[in-house]
């Protein structure tokens, strides 16, 4: 389908942070609102440790036992090296869709586009799989939560039946909410960052104070197991699948004020923080559980832990806080995927961009987008009707697609910096200082070896968690699909781009085309 970019001529700058935005050409339509703690707060709600380590604790443990805790740090610091490049490219390019404008500027328009169309599809992939994090805790909280069957197991037929249907009711609500004034989205996401903060806190204090054993069992290995590299590369799933999201600061960039001073350093700190507390918790769980040899802590991960350790009572309380994690972690990363979206549409780079690409000007909100990634993802918890070993497909799968879309970043911008061409004081659109005129966040001369690293790290991982392991995607055997999912995904959604690319307005980008910048750069 052929789709022609809008008017992007920038209309008259009402103010420093408006001005950020059309020195690239665009004019201001999302409304600007976001303060520094709302702008930290989406980049702390996608990551949402206490979605994403309630919902993939068992797994990393059932394969690593409690030496897979030391996955933890090694995964932390590489994340915080590819945060620490997004955070320079945040500085620069204070613009929605940060992953797709990033790479569009540091390589070309074809590679950008990919960067981007894998990251969106990576992003409504992840928007499913953290809706299915609902079901690790509600049956947990109250039995009647299991609507579907009556075995609450998520990796059980009834379990992941009934860990779509309430995935889709609550993909309703956070469609609606993505539909709504952008106030009313970053209330909504500072309130429920707060209770997560403060519900983390107070599950570490607790878990830690009813420890049952000492730190050194972190050094111990599942029982039985032979293989430690093994185990501790499956065991680094969940670690991998917690610290990403962390861009979002850079996503919300048009609707954040001082964006270029605040989204560095909210990038950062999300990303610290959440790794701190996400350490802390693992830890706190494996010193608290009960047993670590009765095959529960495997099967049903830290809701486990909190119930049997702590009581029925103050378990299923803080149970309650990890059900508005997930809940705001829902809508924070469908929140990312509309604005990434939103971008590619303003540009006229997917179908129906026109549509995809129009904001309420009441709301300040592309309500399209918003209604595309919800029914996406709901579509993609069907798959759990047809089989549990969908639940780790789709989460392993989203992962793969989102650091392949780092590396996709961090690669051109490795490439720029060896070749000396990085965008320098006064030759990237501004006079190299921020809203304030202080200098633009740079990681200065260890920009080369941190770029590098944060480079071969991402790939890596990319090739880890791809790597078709029939124990860990196939256990029961029979579904050869599922042990090779995430690879055929990734491969169908680089064809389908690959044709749309091909067949929409042909001759209108030559071959070869090496424009640093997408349409709408003057």
């Amino acid at each position: 389908m052929t789709s022609t970019a809008p008017d992007v001529r920038p209309e008259p700058p009402r103010s420093p942070d408006d001005r950020s935005l059309t020195e690239f050409g665009y004019r201001q339509e999302l409304h600007r609102s976001l303060s520094r703690y709302a702008s930290f707060a989406a980049g702390f709600s996608f990551i949402s440790v206490l979605t994403t380590v309630f919902q993939f604790f068992a797994f990393g443990y059932a394969f690593g036992g409690p030496v897979f805790f030391w996955t933890w740090p090694a995964v932390l610091l590489g994340q915080l090296l590819v945060a620490a490049c997004f955070a320079e490219l945040a500085a620069r390019y204070p613009i929605s869709g940060a992953i797709y404008q990033w790479s569009s500027r540091l390589s070309n328009r074809t590679f950008g586009w990919f960067a981007g169309w894998i990251m969106v599809i990576g992003q409504i992939v992840v928007v499913a799989a953290a809706a299915l994090a609902l079901q690790m805790v509600m049956p947990a909280i109250w039995s009647g939560f299991q609507i579907v069957g009556g075995d609450p197991t998520p990796t059980s037929p009834t379990g992941a039946a009934n860990a779509a249907v309430l995935g889709v009711i609550l993909l309703v609500l956070t469609t609606v909410v993505n539909s709504l004034d952008n106030r009313v989205l970053s209330v909504v996401n500072r309130v429920g960052v707060t209770a997560e903060i403060i519900g983390a806190i107070l599950i570490i204090v607790l878990l830690l104070t009813h420890s049952e054993r000492s730190p050194g069992i972190t050094f111990h290995t599942a029982e039985g197991s032979t293989d430690l590299l093994g185990a501790l590369l499956v065991g680094s799933f969940m670690a991998a699948y917690v610290m990403i999201g962390f861009d979002s600061a850079g996503e919300m960039s048009e609707e954040t004020h001082q964006p270029r001073r605040t989204a560095p350093r909210t990038i950062l700190t999300a990303l610290g923080a959440a790794g701190l507390l996400g350490g802390l918790i693992v830890l706190g769980g494996l010193l608290a559980a009960p047993s670590l040899t009765d095959g529960k802590l495997g099967v049903d991960g830290l809701s486990y832990v909190l119930t049997s350790s702590l009581g029925d009572g103050v378990g299923r309380v803080l149970l309650a806080d990890v059900v508005v994690a997930i809940a705001v972690a829902t809508l924070a990363i469908q929140t990312s995927a509309c604005r990434m979206l939103f971008s590619m549409a303003r540009d006229g780079q997917l179908p129906f961009a026109g549509r995809l690409a129009k904001v309420n000007p009441r709301t300040g909100m592309p309500t399209a987008p918003a209604l595309v990634v919800g029914v996406l993802a709901a579509a993609l918890l069907l798959l759990n009707f047809a089989s549990p070993e969908a639940f780790l497909a789709i989460g392993t799968t989203c992962i793969v697609m989102l650091y392949l879309a780092y590396a996709m970043v961090t690669g051109p911008l490795l490439m720029r910096r060896l070749k000396g061409t990085f965008p320098t004081d006064g030759t990237d659109g501004t006079d190299g200082t921020d809203e304030t005129g202080k200098p633009l966040f740079s990681l200065g001369r260890w920009g080369i070896p941190v770029n590098a690293l944060a480079l071969l790290y991402g790939l890596f991982m990319t090739v880890n968690l791809a790597w078709p392991r029939a124990e860990v995607y196939d256990p029961a055997g029979g579904h050869w699909w599922f042990q090779w999912f995430t690879l055929l995904f990734l491969l169908a959604t680089v064809a389908t781009g690959l044709l749309y690319r091909l067949t929409r307005n042909r001759g209108a980008l030559p071959a070869g085309d090496t424009a640093p910048v997408p349409p709408g750069q003057p």
